[in-house]
């Protein structure tokens, strides 16, 4: 298995080669435009997620019918 950082999945998506600043401006907009995103949207992806959950948590309600096999 490599230990290369560049060597992952995204290499399949071709990227220009870029110096290192540039690569920090993108990174930093980036960021902040996650930011800015989760600022705004952020309760609704909260929601979003919280649905989900519910849906996976097993009820605590006893079975109606005890006699059929669980299986």
């Amino acid at each position: 298995m490599s230990t290369d950082p560049h060597d992952n999945a995204s290499t399949d998506i071709p990227m220009p080669a870029l110096s290192d600043h540039a690569v920090v401006q993108i990174h930093d907009f980036i960021a902040h435009f996650l930011d800015l995103f989760q600022a705004r949207y952020g309760d609704q992806i909260h929601r979003y997620y919280e649905h989900r959950s519910e849906h996976n948590v097993v009820s605590r309600t006893p079975p109606s019918c005890i006699d059929d096999p669980p299986f």
